[in-house]
C-alpha cells in the first residue's frame, strides 16, 4: 500500500512539474497562465499533503499493529493451578520415595548376601588353619620327642 503512495506521490510531482516546464516554455506572460501555473502548483501541493498524510496513516497503523503484537507476546499465557501443582510434586516425591526404597532394599539383600558367603569362606579358611596348626604342631612335637 505504502509502494502505491509513493508511486501515486511520484506520479503527482512528475506531472505537476511536466505541466510547470510547458508552461514555463511557453514563456507567456498571461495572467491566465498565470493563474493556472497558480492553480496546478496548488493542486500538486494538496496531492503531496494527501499522499503524505496516507503514507502518515499507514505508518502509525503499522506501528499500531507492531505494539499489540509485542504487547500480547510478552504476557504470560501459562497459568499454573497450585493445587494440580502441589499434588503432581508430592506423586513425584512419593514415586522416588519407592525407587529409593526399592533400591536400598536391594541393596541391603546384596549385602547381606556377600556377609553370609564371607563368614562362610572366613569359617573355612579357620577350620583349615587350626587343622592345619594342629597337623604342624603334632609334627613339631614328634620332631622335639625324636631329638631328645
Amino acid at each position: 500500500m505504502i509502494q502505491n503512495a509513493s508511486r501515486s506521490l511520484f506520479r503527482c510531482t512528475a506531472a505537476a512539474a511536466v505541466l510547470l516546464v510547458t508552461l514555463t516554455a511557453c514563456e507567456k506572460n498571461d495572467t491566465s497562465a498565470q493563474t493556472k501555473l497558480n492553480d496546478v502548483a496548488q493542486q500538486a501541493s494538496q496531492k503531496l499533503d494527501q499522499a503524505a498524510s496516507y503514507v502518515g496513516q499507514q505508518v502509525d497503523t503499522a506501528r499500531a499493529t507492531a505494539q499489540q503484537s509485542l504487547d500480547a507476546a510478552s504476557k504470560p499465557s501459562i497459568t499454573i493451578d497450585p493445587s494440580v501443582l502441589a499434588s503432581t510434586a508430592q506423586a513425584h516425591l512419593q514415586s522416588a520415595a519407592s525407587a529409593a526404597q526399592g533400591a536400598l532394599g536391594r541393596a541391603a539383600a546384596l549385602t547381606g548376601t556377600g556377609l553370609e558367603t564371607t563368614g562362610r569362606r572366613l569359617q573355612e579358611w579357620s577350620s583349615q588353619s587350626a587343622a592345619s596348626s594342629t597337623s604342624a604342631s603334632e609334627t613339631t612335637d614328634a620332631q622335639k620327642q625324636m631329638d631328645k
